[in-house]
């Protein structure tokens, strides 16, 4: 074997998965290598995976390297192009309503972003049309995303001059000395993330008018060009809005004035009165079953870690307290034997499909106990994959049902018989504390952390391997969850303002054991740079009843059951 010095070679070759190698200049944008191969996805590339990194395209290749195309259909690419599009409507607002504060609120089932406006009227049909225009108008032009890093001093005095008070209450805590930047004409703002290289890769996206402000919309991931039915989603909105409400009376309406609130030493403060308002909107929803006619059925659904359990339980007690004796019937326990389960499109059982549960059981020893009759209910043994005869048991007279679980909400649960003496309700942590006015928080990115601590905790899985799980929890959420929320009769809002901060510390040692380069390990790196933002906070101030507990442990309600008749 010859092994002699040389100079480098004026070209590098990059490897893509399908075994394909391409050749081109040394330090050629990860833009120019990838365009070639375009026409090969079926979605448009925005990002790229570089040697286990994940990578903006427009940057420098500059040594031999694996590359990994990421497209709007992969949840990292959708993230880049969503960011990319809210940074598009906020240079184009900027540009024709100076004076005017755009807020980006949060996501909208059917693929969008609520906004609206403050310091003036809501825009008319006319301005939202002309904005629309704006945007299209940048698009065209192809205009590129200039990433450029200044030191934090520069950010809080650019921000300061612009009025943008929520930015410099977030830098005043960030720890590094820098910050990324991005321009967009004359607009310069910091967007948390990566960005795609101009406006011309925006094609998809439209304006909407809703609920006095608008919907920025785009599309989804499964169908990466094109728009999903706008649906309004008025009881989603009304929950956003209360919790909107809370924010501002807690002084907390951003991630900034959180710190800025544990800095002045009023955590226990927030915590206290976070909890309070849980406590009665939970009171509130237990006098209305009490009050509504016939409400004999409870329904409770809502995502993965979305507090369910703690929920149901803060209820149970609450519907006591008021001479109601709820009786909690386990949903698990009507799955019907393995063996008969039905299977996805790939031929494995599908655990989470309706069809899973035995509906015509169920059904029935819903009416016969509601009817005051005596039944068996099933006990489901998940070892065997077998359904076996459970405890006999009858309501007292006057007494209600809690049933919890993924599926409360779909309307093929229950018979139609029931229906009126049913009350429904729906779970979820829909945070709106955002970084600042622009940068919202992911109700996803709050329930994944949840989950990442709750499971190290309780079921020794590991960071990567919850994290390696999520993708496959979210599409039974997408298909068995979201389209039912609005059947509910009343939404709650399981965020806490400071969980964040008490996750952090919990949430951070077990995201830094997960191995670098790996693909678990680019969702670890956009975790940890998100929980940076968040002042931390010891879980001892939290509550024992609290819903938070039901993750980091130490819940008054772990063993809490109401017995039936």
């Amino acid at each position: 074997m010859d092994i002699t010095t040389t100079s480098p070679s004026l070209n590098i070759q990059v490897h893509l998965p399908d075994g394909r190698t391409l050749e081109g200049p040394r330090g050629a944008t990860a833009e120019a290598f990838l365009q070639i191969v375009q026409a090969d996805y079926p979605a448009p590339i925005v990002g790229a995976i570089i040697n286990g990194d994940l990578h903006e395209l427009t940057y420098a290749i500059t040594m031999e390297s694996r590359i990994q195309p990421v497209t709007m259909a992969d949840a990292d690419g959708s993230r880049i192009y969503r960011r990319s599009l809210t940074f598009l409507l906020e240079a184009a607002f900027s540009a024709l309503f100076p004076k005017a504060i755009l807020l980006i609120d949060h996501s909208v089932a059917s693929g969008g972003y609520y906004c609206h406006v403050h310091a003036r009227d809501p825009l008319t049909e006319q301005e939202l049309a002309n904005l629309e225009t704006e945007m299209r108008c940048m698009q065209e032009a192809n205009l590129p995303f200039v990433r450029q890093e200044v030191t934090l001093a520069e950010a809080i005095a650019h921000f300061e001059a612009q009025g943008y008070q929520d930015k410099v209450r977030l830098f005043a805590h960030r720890q590094k000395p820098y910050v990324t930047l991005y321009q967009l004409g004359e607009h310069l703002d910091y967007h948390h993330g990566y960005m795609v290289p101009a406006t011309g890769y925006l094609k998809w996206f439209a304006l909407a008018g809703s609920n006095g402000g608008f919907t920025l919309r785009f599309p989804r991931r499964q169908n990466p060009t094109a728009f999903s039915p706008l649906e309004d989603f008025p009881k989603l909105l009304a929950a956003f809005r209360q919790y909107g409400g809370w924010l501002e009376r807690l002084g907390t309406d951003s991630v900034g004035a959180l710190n800025d609130a544990i800095q002045a030493g009023r955590a226990r403060e927030l915590i206290l009165v976070s909890e309070a308002l849980h406590e009665q909107h939970i009171a509130a929803l237990a006098n209305q079953i009490a009050e509504k006619e016939d409400a004999r059925l409870v329904l409770i659904a809502g995502p993965s870690s979305s507090g369910k359990t703690t929920f149901s339980r803060r209820l149970a007690i609450q519907l006591l307290a008021r001479g109601l004796s709820p009786f909690a019937l386990e949903m698990d326990n009507y799955f019907v034997d393995r063996d008969d389960s039905p299977k996805d499109e790939n031929g494995e059982f599908d655990f989470e499909t309706v069809e899973a549960l035995n509906l015509n059981l169920l059904g029935k020893q819903l009416e016969a106990l509601l009817a005051g009759q005596e039944v068996q209910i099933p006990r489901y043994n998940f070892s065997l994959g077998k359904s076996e005869p459970g405890d006999v048991v009858s309501l007292r007279p006057g007494q209600l049902i809690i049933l919890e679980g993924i599926h409360g909400l779909n309307p093929r649960l229950i018979p139609a018989s029931l229906a009126r003496q049913s009350f429904r309700l729906y779970v979820s942590a829909l945070t709106q504390l955002n970084l600042d006015r622009h940068n919202r928080v992911s109700t996803t990115d709050t329930r994944l952390i949840r989950r990442i601590v709750r499971d190290a905790r309780e079921r020794g899985y590991s960071a990567a391997q919850t994290i390696n799980r999520w993708e496959s929890v979210r599409r039974g959420e997408k298909r068995h969850i979201f389209p039912y929320q609005e059947n509910t009769d009343v939404m709650f809002n399981s965020a806490l303002a400071y969980e964040m901060s008490v996750l952090r510390p919990l949430a951070e040692p077990l995201l830094r054991q997960v191995t670098p380069h790996t693909p678990e390990f680019i969702e670890t790196k956009r975790l940890l740079a998100f929980l940076e933002w968040f002042l931390p906070l010891e879980s001892d101030l939290v509550p024992d009843n609290s819903i938070l507990r039901e993750f980091i442990g130490g819940s008054i309600l772990k063993g809490f059951k109401v017995w039936g008749g």
